[in-house]
């Protein structure tokens, strides 16, 4: 395993953190939240989308036959970690989530419809494949039924992540035929399709969460994912899928975490008490310490989740891991630099407050790390 990044990697990650720094300010999280939490219309981060389409981003995880430049998970591994330290919209993440899903789980001529769009920026999309409050179980929620040219979909998805702006969203459904074992297909639904509910529920991180009804929503047959020998998806595939994104997503908590770190260095170097700055103090220095050592131990649990799925195998041992140090790491790091810079630590005139915010969705985020330790639990034969 190779954890030690190269020189390339090292150039990637300085060309992100530019463009993140120019194109994703604590100004636009700000208007983002507003925009996600008083009832109008949600904002789109226009130019910081069309920055990440130029830099190759979105079609990074895509192989080049569709578009994409063909790099590996540990080169989107950065991506998650820059876009973790600039507070990144998750419509971004939605996006790559679904490139990652259709990529893994459909046949070629829906890759080669759907995958040079991701790359490209036109499509904005989502995937609900798991449950929202634990990424391992990935049993379906919605129902399919067959009719002609295709099958209704019905049920509800409690948390859909930016349903209310993606033009596409791709989830899964039991479909039962008479005289036929159940199987489980994969559906591509347009928002907004005849028989689709859509109720925003907002974050206190301004996160664009919904809740989605169905009731018969048609989906044709074009759009539907149906496995290997029209059998069906097998689940581990869709756990193969759940585990990528939440390691990329616990790379993401990294960076954040490593944001606030450098934040809450810079401010005990300059913030001075009794003559002297606050970081000679031995106190502050053992803070800042043990904040160090979180957020490495979680920066190097969930590259290395990341390195072993990027070799296309299964890494549920180090996939939860990973969840369990960075959501206890993220929230730690913030509520100790809260500690540190004293009566100003949480103000909404200052900007510390909204990595503290998206520490908080982050943690529960596909699961607690309590909820991730019962994924340990069971990947070393301690539960059955």
């Amino acid at each position: 395993m190779r954890l030690v990044p190269t020189e390339e990697q090292n150039e990637l990650r300085s060309v992100l953190r530019s463009v993140f720094t120019k194109e994703c300010p604590p100004e636009l999280v700000r208007q983002w939240k507003t925009t996600g939490t008083d009832g109008a219309a949600p904002a789109f981060p226009d130019s910081l989308w069309r920055a990440l389409t130029e830099l190759g981003v979105l079609g990074m995880a895509i192989d080049e036959e569709f578009d994409g430049s063909g790099a590996t998970l540990n080169e989107l591994g950065i991506v998650y970690s820059e876009a973790g330290r600039a507070l990144c919209p998750s419509i971004v993440y939605s996006t790559l989530s679904f490139g990652i899903a259709l990529d893994r789980l459909a046949g070629p001529d829906l890759r080669k419809q759907y995958l040079p769009r991701v790359a490209g920026g036109d499509l904005r999309a989502t995937v609900a494949l798991w449950d929202a409050a634990d990424a391992h179980d990935v049993r379906p929620k919605l129902t399919a039924t067959r009719v002609d040219g295709g099958w209704t979909l019905s049920g509800v998805l409690p948390f859909v992540e930016n349903a209310d702006l993606a033009e596409l969203l791709l989830t899964t459904a039991t479909a039962t035929v008479f005289a036929e074992p159940d199987r489980v297909l994969g559906m591509l639904v347009s928002p907004g399709s005849e028989g689709w509910t859509s109720t925003r529920q907002p974050t206190i991180a301004g996160e664009h969460q919904c809740r989605v009804e169905l009731d018969a929503v048609f989906v044709p047959d074009e759009r539907v994912l149906t496995g290997t020998d029209e059998a069906g998806l097998a689940l581990d595939e869709v756990r193969w899928v759940a585990d990528v994104v939440t390691a990329l997503q616990c790379m993401e908590m990294a960076g954040g975490g490593a944001e606030v770190l450098e934040r809450t260095v810079d401010y005990v170097r300059t913030r001075h008490q009794f003559g002297r700055p606050i970081g000679s103090f031995q106190a502050v220095q053992h803070i800042v310490a043990d904040i160090h050592i979180a957020v490495e131990a979680a920066r190097l649990s969930a590259a290395s989740a990341v390195w072993w799925l990027a070799r296309g195998e299964r890494a549920g041992r180090q996939v939860a891991i990973a969840k369990m140090h960075a959501s206890e790491a993220y929230k730690w790091a913030t509520l100790n630099a809260h500690q540190v810079h004293g009566g100003m630590g949480y103000v909404r005139e200052t900007d510390l407050h909204l990595w503290s915010e998206r520490a908080k969705v982050s943690e529960i985020r596909g699961g607690t790390a309590d909820v991730a330790a019962r994924w340990l639990e069971e990947e070393i034969g301690l539960v059955g």
